[in-house]
């Protein structure tokens, strides 16, 4: 083997970028840092960073989170582990011009989680926050977007995440480990950003084999009547699958 010249290449880098959504209010949010340093300093961007040599793209994913907004994942292949988010692998982005420093490509991770508290930031993020995607996709006329290609890093996060709700039972990572049909139902509106007819929802939720299984308790925490409390059940695939209205 001829011997390997590293400055013979160009510099190249692979980072992580993080959608981290989850439902606030009736709104879908998606979590936000403003950046610290240059490039686009003082922008609003997804939280994310480069990937260490000795480390996985899961393992750089679940460590930018906590660094940046001290918000913890786990893999959605261990689901009762504490209470971390929803973490999957989203796409890659590699156009040449996305990172004016040098050559970067980003493997975009998506990552859900019901009441995600207040965010906290830190790396080299000056603030962080929730927004509404809506806000972020569509920015006001005097609001700058957001930095790099996170917009359409988003909006592909957001896609997802509206797509999957509707064959898979990922609606239930909104949700707490016990919750009312009221509030997952609240979950596909505000990821859908529709309203949806409650007796309905109900016939199909609790009619879809192995979607959704009685906890054995009732809750009055939304107000009204005891509504019985369910946990996700054991299908991942939905059949019949729940399908978005068409607005």
């Amino acid at each position: 083997m001829s011997p390997y010249d590293p400055s013979a290449y160009p510099p190249f880098a692979v980072t992580v970028d993080l959608v981290v959504l989850t439902v606030r209010g009736p709104a879908l949010c998606a979590l936000v840092v403003k950046r610290g340093e240059q490039p686009f300093q003082g922008r609003w961007a997804l939280p994310g960073g480069f990937v260490r040599g000795d480390e996985d793209l899961a393992a750089a994913a679940a460590r930018e989170l906590s660094e940046e907004t001290g918000l913890c994942a786990h893999d959605p292949a261990h689901p009762d582990a504490g209470n971390g988010a929803h973490l999957e692998q989203l796409a890659t982005y590699g156009d040449p011009q996305r990172d004016p420093r040098m050559r970067v490509v980003s493997v975009a991770h998506l990552v859900l989680a019901p009441d995600l508290p207040a965010p906290r930031a830190g790396g080299d993020a000056n603030s962080a926050r929730w927004a509404p995607v809506d806000e972020l996709l569509a920015p006001a006329p005097d609001v700058l977007p957001l930095a790099f290609d996170h917009a359409k890093i988003l909006a592909d996060g957001v896609e997802r995440a509206r797509s999957k709700i509707e064959y898979s039972s990922l609606a239930t990572a909104f949700c707490p480990p016990e919750f009312t049909v009221g509030e997952l139902r609240r979950v596909y509106e505000a990821v859908w950003g529709v309203a949806l007819d409650p007796r309905n929802f109900h016939r199909k939720v609790t009619g879809t084999p192995g979607f959704l299984v009685p906890a054995g308790g009732t809750t009055t925490r939304q107000g009204g009547r005891p509504a019985q409390l369910f946990r996700a059940g054991g299908a991942t695939l939905l059949n019949p699958p729940m399908l978005r209205p068409e607005v």
